[in-house]
């Protein structure tokens, strides 16, 4: 990815609002700016989309560029963009609503437990993002063949594991993150998209298994999609 340094900085700048907007959004919704489970689940947030987008940034700039691409940009079908379109209203409303949930007591909070356990799913998430975006160059938001930069099978590093190791670092973290804060209506939120992305699942590697060379044998190699020994 080509850049000049005006492009380069504003791509910072909007990476560093856009992360720093959404964890003062969640502090804000709370009504307690001392809420330390809030705090903490801040610093991580910013934490790791910032060792991301810098690692994008320095190490695979045309990966970052092909992230930026918007649902149904790709000439993904309806109903993938649909899904996507759902997965990031469904962040929306669980940013929203966790912080409000807890503000206002909607349903119980959850034990102290529950939240420490909530902690180490978030941390766990983190290393399969993470990873994800190490392991694999053409890890796009948007289900499509990337002809143009020679797409082929990734099988190595955390694809090893599991098909989808994206998928299974956003489902920990949606659930522990909901979890660290305390919010039922939170992890309620989580398991729709969980849902949603065990649904895209499906689509994406019937796709591959017809268009993607080598695919199918990948799907013989790498027996379990989501959880290693259970699907």
């Amino acid at each position: 990815m080509r850049s000049t340094p005006i492009i380069s900085g504003l791509l910072f700048v909007a990476a560093g609002a856009y992360v720093l907007g959404v964890a003062t959004l969640l502090l804000w919704l709370s009504g307690d700016w001392h809420w330390v489970q809030g705090w903490i689940f801040d610093v991580w947030l910013v934490s790791i989309i910032a060792a991301i987008f810098l690692w994008l940034y320095y190490q695979d700039p045309k990966l970052l560029a092909e992230r930026m691409g918007w649902p149904g940009s790709g000439g993904e079908s309806r109903s993938d963009t649909a899904i996507l379109i759902g997965v990031k209203v469904g962040w929306i409303a669980w940013i929203v609503l966790s912080p409000l949930d807890v503000r206002f007591g909607w349903m119980p909070r959850l034990s102290l437990s529950s939240q420490v356990g909530g902690a180490m799913l978030l941390l766990g998430g983190s290393f399969f993002v993470f990873r994800a975006f190490t392991d694999n160059p053409y890890l796009s938001q948007l289900v499509r063949i990337q002809t143009e930069r020679g797409q082929h099978v990734i099988d190595t590093g955390v694809y090893g594991l599991v098909r989808h190791p994206m998928y299974l670092g956003a489902s920990l973290v949606f659930v522990g993150g909901a979890l660290l804060l305390g919010s039922v209506c939170g992890v309620f939120v989580a398991l729709a998209e969980v849902l949603l992305l065990v649904l895209r699942i499906f689509g994406e590697e019937k796709l591959l298994a017809r268009d993607l060379d080598g695919y199918p044998e990948y799907l013989k190699k790498v027996r379990y999609r989501l959880v290693p020994r259970v699907w």
